[in-house]
């Protein structure tokens, strides 16, 4: 195999389209699944190249098919949708722009979540293999997804046909920018990103006057219970050698003053890295929902549904120790071992579609300063903005530079000549 550091010095991307390119999605996000604008840019970006463009795959999914010989496929994915977030990083490009939600409200948009530095990579990253094309050989994929922030884009496009439009790839590729020293590349084998469900509890009770709690079945005090038992899961039955979050995020009871409510709801958050763990705490969380209503006098059962799914991301073994070690010779020291995230993706569905393996790594954005200084002072969540914060930016060149190699990195892995 050609040496990956030698093949990255060989060509130079134009880092003035490059920066601009950038701002201008920066300054123009999109919230989920509405991202027609931006979708129209990357169609444009993408028709200066040698490709085959595929798209619309589902409502806004793009893939741009680079063919150069025989040789592995490989593919990889970033996200371009922004969030419902009002900027205040008081950056020359920030985001002024505001949406409406499905709900009909009116909010700030923002790309408070670097998916811009995930899109401008991946296009450079086109750029860079378009003018290549003596330094590898085999299939490279650029997939562009809309709607992550939902947990809705990926599964959108394998619903639309991603399967069967798209060449089936060796192996999947995917990168995020998170806090941390800008321009480091951290990577692990196994989970990632955490697996992770909403469930939403709906209690019954019975209605009556305030003044009559004799008469009523209250739902708000079997909440309560439920709520306080809920906590003594993760704490009591889950090992603490295992991980697991049992997160109440709402509750909901009653509409005045006076009146004991028929029904109250409950919404919980849960978040894993092991399938077994999470199937044990379900079946927990379950139990003592139905004890409880039981135990409260009512004769009806408690409603429970899941939505707002997220798959464990669960990196491949094999696949990242051999883009590791290529990782530690173009990175040095700047290559490190990434710990595993609370948060959740919906990347994994791309791989699963396929049944391929994938490989999902990180990129520090936070400038050294500032992210050492917080480090030392135990003070990171509140001196690091971090992402889906009104403040979060990256800062751009060690982090544009760093997820631009890290992807031609891990692609060349398997395509260089």
């Amino acid at each position: 195999m050609s040496n990956i550091s030698e093949i990255l010095r060989s060509y130079s991307v134009d880092e003035v389209w490059q920066r601009r390119l950038y701002e201008l999605l920066h300054a123009n996000p999109e919230l989920s699944m509405q991202e027609e604008e931006t979708y129209s840019r990357l169609m444009m970006e993408l028709s200066r190249f040698d490709c085959e463009v595929i798209a619309p795959i589902g409502k806004f999914g793009i893939c741009a098919v680079f063919e150069n010989g025989q040789g592995p496929t490989v593919m990889h994915r970033a996200d371009f949708d922004g969030l419902p977030v009002t900027e205040q990083t008081g950056a020359p490009y920030a985001s002024h722009t505001v949406a409406k939600t499905a709900d009909g409200q009116t909010v700030g948009t923002m790309h408070a979540c670097g998916h811009d530095i995930h899109t401008t990579a991946l296009l450079s990253m086109c750029d860079f293999l378009d003018n290549t094309r003596e330094q590898w050989s085999g299939t490279f994929i650029a997939l562009f997804q809309p709607g992550e922030e939902i947990g809705a884009g990926a599964q959108d496009m394998a619903d639309g046909g991603l399967t069967e439009k798209v060449p089936a790839p060796d192996v999947v590729f995917g990168q995020h920018v998170m806090p941390g020293r800008a321009g480091e590349v951290m990577s692990k084998p196994g989970p990632q990103f955490a697996a992770c469900d909403s469930i939403r509890i709906k209690i019954p009770g019975r209605a009556a006057h305030g003044s009559m709690p004799h008469n009523a079945i209250d739902p708000t005090y079997t909440a309560a219970m439920i709520i306080a038992r809920l906590q003594a899961i993760v704490g009591r039955e889950v090992d603490p050698a295992d991980f697991a979050v049992v997160t109440v995020a709402s509750m909901h009871a009653g509409t005045t003053n006076n009146i004991i409510p028929g029904e109250a709801e409950l919404v919980l958050n849960c978040r894993f890295y092991s399938d077994r763990v999470k199937a044990k705490v379900y079946s927990a969380i379950k139990r003592v929902v139905h004890a409880e209503v039981l135990a409260s006098g009512s004769l009806e059962q408690a409603m429970i549904s899941f939505f707002a799914h997220g798959e464990l991301l669960d990196n491949d073994e094999e696949v990242f120790t051999r883009v590791r070690e290529q990782f530690d010779g173009v990175f040095g020291d700047a290559s490190v071992t990434a710990d595993p995230k609370t948060v959740s993706e919906d990347f994994p569905v791309i791989g699963q579609a396929y049944g391929a393996p994938y490989f999902f790594w990180l990129v520090g954005c936070t400038p050294h300063d500032v992210w050492d200084k917080a480090m030392e002072e135990d003070r990171v969540g509140e001196d690091v903005p971090v992402n889906h914060m009104s403040t979060f930016l990256p800062e751009y060149e060690p982090t544009i530079d760093a997820s631009t190699r890290a992807g031609l990195t891990a692609a060349l892995s398997y395509l260089a000549k």
